[in-house]
């Protein structure tokens, strides 16, 4: 086990950034104890010669060293926690479906797998709402809902 680096590299090419992300908005951040709940927030970009780029983004709101990773690494396949998570005083602390469609304005050619809906008490966005948003915004072919327990290979 070893403490991540910004960048990490390991056997056979595989090399994994760690990135920054923000688990809610600037105010609450600005409540030391929310902050401090919440804590640090990073996700994961995994390069490899031989495999799509895969953009893990974790517990994040869209702050722009998300944009910037997008920008930075044009990951073929992003993973996004949106299930759109509400803190009652402070709002989203994770993102949402107008981030999944936000995303892919930025990269179109990425396919986004869609995590983190109906797993906990405050995520707001369901599975079957945000297939409905694919559908009215033409992405549903870009965006992918697994089912609790499913397995993607790329």
């Amino acid at each position: 086990m070893r403490v991540l680096k910004d960048e990490n590299h390991f056997v056979d090419g595989l090399t994994i950034y760690k990135t920054d992300g923000q688990h809610g908005s600037n105010e609450l951040y600005a409540d030391a104890q929310w902050g401090e709940l919440l804590g640090d927030a990073c996700g994961l970009v995994f390069t490899h010669h031989d495999e799509k780029t895969l953009y893990i983004a974790g517990d994040t709101v869209w702050v722009k060293p998300y944009a910037r990773n997008l920008q930075r690494f044009k990951p073929e396949i992003v993973v996004l926690n949106t299930g759109y998570a509400v803190n009652d005083l402070y709002g989203p602390i994770i993102m949402g479906k107008e981030d999944t469609l936000r995303t892919l304005k930025m990269l179109p050619t990425a396919t986004v797998v869609a995590s983190h809906m109906e797993s906990i008490n405050h995520c707001l966005l369901t599975r079957a709402e945000l297939r409905e948003f694919t559908l009215e915004h033409g992405i549903e072919d870009k965006v992918l809902i697994p089912a609790d327990g499913e397995t993607m290979v790329f």
